[in-house]
C-alpha cells in the first residue's frame, strides 16, 4: 500500500545523499511516484552522465511503484494548476500532488512551499 508519493526532489536527496535523504529512505517500501516526476529523475540522472540503462538500475533498485499519467489523473494536474498559481508549480510538482490526492497519500518534497497547501497532507524533508 503507497502512503506517502515521492516527489522528483525526495529521490534526489536519496541518490545525492542530501540533506532530508534519511526521511524519504524511512518511508521507501511505502512510496509512489507520478511516471512524470520519474521522467525529472532521469532528466537530471542523464544531466550527470548515467546512460539509460544505469539510471534505471539505480531508480529499481529504491522499490518505488511507479504510477502513469492516464487520464483521470491529468484531469487533477489541471485542476491543481488554479489552486496553486501562486507558487509557481511545475507540471512535476502538480503531478506529484496530484497522485497523492488521488491516492489518499502524503506528499513528500524538498520544497517547502508546498507545505502551505490545504488539499493533502505534505512532508517536507529539510
Amino acid at each position: 500500500m503507497v502512503s506517502y508519493v515521492l516527489d522528483a526532489s525526495a529521490v534526489l536527496a536519496v541518490l545525492n545523499g542530501e540533506r532530508g535523504a534519511q526521511k524519504v529512505e524511512a518511508v521507501l517500501s511505502q512510496s509512489g511516484m507520478s511516471a512524470v516526476n520519474l521522467a525529472e529523475v532521469h532528466g537530471k540522472l542523464a544531466e550527470h552522465g548515467l546512460s539509460a540503462q544505469e539510471r534505471t538500475q539505480i531508480f529499481d533498485s529504491l522499490g518505488i511503484e511507479v504510477y502513469p499519467m492516464d487520464e483521470a489523473l491529468a484531469v487533477l494536474v489541471g485542476e491543481l494548476r488554479l489552486n496553486t498559481r501562486h507558487l509557481g508549480l511545475s507540471l512535476g510538482d502538480r503531478s506529484c500532488l496530484a497522485l497523492a490526492q488521488f491516492l489518499q497519500a502524503t506528499a513528500v518534497t524538498a520544497d517547502q512551499a508546498w507545505t502551505s497547501l490545504k488539499f493533502c497532507p505534505v512532508e517536507c524533508i529539510r
